[in-house]
């Protein structure tokens, strides 16, 4: 049984592996329209930074990788300053969250013999309490300080639970649930996302009658929150979207980046004032490339290999497979760099194209120098395939 939680946890954060990055940006509103300005990438970090939360107006928390593991991490605005709330040597933190009413936080944690937990963090020393003993908390939410409303972990799926700490009672409201909790402005409602087939859907819970009632569809988005005013917004590629239940008939773009380096948008939220909005993306296409580029030239295995997927997939144009595997990649790649003092690919154009980026290459080679054509396609912040034209 352990196993296949751990199973599940795992592949609710498959995302991990990819290399995703937390953005903040300034929010405007005048006459009713919205601007979303002087975004700034405030985690810069080779790999994953997701799960931004507002400690309060000037403070952000966020998961972040570090030597090998997920810390939390505290992000000043005014000032830019960085420093850890913790240093789990064991384990991984996810999902920070203050606790009401105390300057603490909490976080889940997965630890290395597989045991997944919650737990309350000391905001200054960072020393840990176990919080909910009886239950696998995958994505939790703090109603107030003595409750808590969390997607858990039940054989192979995640249901919503209602726990009361003071009491330490559990209850069970409805499964195939998401990740995204949020309290429902001017209400004493919390949202939380449940799955329909392939869709995902907004549903409401009221914590004291545990009444649910569905709000609207989000389609295949399962990231979102609210703004002050009653409009969800929702993650969708390099897009926000927004729709009002109340006013509103249809979704509509709230905001459409250019920064080609915000792909793939995940979580959101909005600090309580509406003036900030933290998201997280996964990076560009074109520094995926770039990486496994650089890795090719110096002729270093495992920097060359880092970018791909390991179930990366390798075809002649158009569709003829040659093998499949980033195992197999190594054993072919390896021996070459080896051998090969001379390697050396130069980009002589690159087309970047949504999530496909198509490399146009002189590539040397014993002495010898050809043209080559690249095609990479990227999925989840990994390259997934590559078509080389002959």
């Amino acid at each position: 049984m352990r196993k296949l939680l751990l199973s599940l946890f795992i592949t609710s954060f498959s995302f991990a592996q990819t290399n995703t990055e937390v953005h903040l940006f300034d929010l405007k509103s005048e006459n009713g329209k919205w601007e979303v300005l002087n975004g700034k990438n405030i985690s810069n970090n080779d790999g994953y930074d997701s799960q931004p939360h507002f400690y309060d107006e000037n403070t952000i928390i966020f998961a972040t990788t570090r030597k090998g593991q997920t810390d939390i991490l505290k992000y000043s605005i005014d000032s830019g300053e960085k420093s850890f709330i913790n240093n789990t040597i064991n384990g991984s933190e996810y999902s920070p969250q203050r606790i009401p009413g105390s300057k603490n936080i909490s976080a889940v944690r997965l630890d290395k013999d597989g045991l997944q937990r919650f737990y309350q963090y000391d905001f200054k020393t960072g020393k840990d309490t176990e919080l909910i003993r009886d239950l696998v908390v995958a994505y939790p939410m703090w109603y107030d300080k003595n409750t808590v409303i969390s997607s858990v972990i039940v054989n192979d799926s995640l249901h919503v639970f209602i726990s009361n700490l003071k009491k330490k009672t559990n209850t069970t409201i409805t499964k195939q649930t998401g990740r995204s909790f949020h309290k429902i402005p001017n209400s004493n409602l919390v949202s939380f996302m449940k799955q329909n087939k392939e869709n995902w859907e907004v549903w409401s819970l009221n914590p004291i009658s545990k009444e649910t009632k569905k709000v609207t569809s989000t389609g295949t988005s399962q990231d979102m929150c609210w703004l002050p005013n009653g409009t969800i917004l929702v993650a969708y590629q390099n897009m926000i979207l927004q729709y009002n239940p109340k006013t509103n008939k249809k979704w509509s773009v709230f905001h459409k980046f250019k920064d080609e380096n915000i792909n793939n948008i995940s979580r959101i939220t909005v600090n309580k004032s509406a003036t900030k909005l933290a998201l997280v993306a996964e990076v560009s296409p074109r520094m995926l490339a770039q990486e496994q580029l650089e890795g090719y030239n110096k002729r270093d295995i495992e920097a060359f290999l880092k970018p791909y997927a390991k179930n990366v997939k390798v075809y002649t144009y158009p569709d003829k497979l040659n093998y499949e595997g980033i195992e197999e990649m190594r054993k072919r790649y390896a021996p070459m760099f080896e051998k090969t003092k001379d390697l050396h690919c130069k980009i002589t154009s690159r087309i970047v194209k949504g999530n496909v980026v198509i490399d146009e290459e002189l590539v040397t080679a014993n002495g010898n120098t050809f043209k080559a054509v690249a095609i990479y396609e990227i999925t989840n912040g990994k390259i997934s395939s590559v078509r080389f034209v002959r």
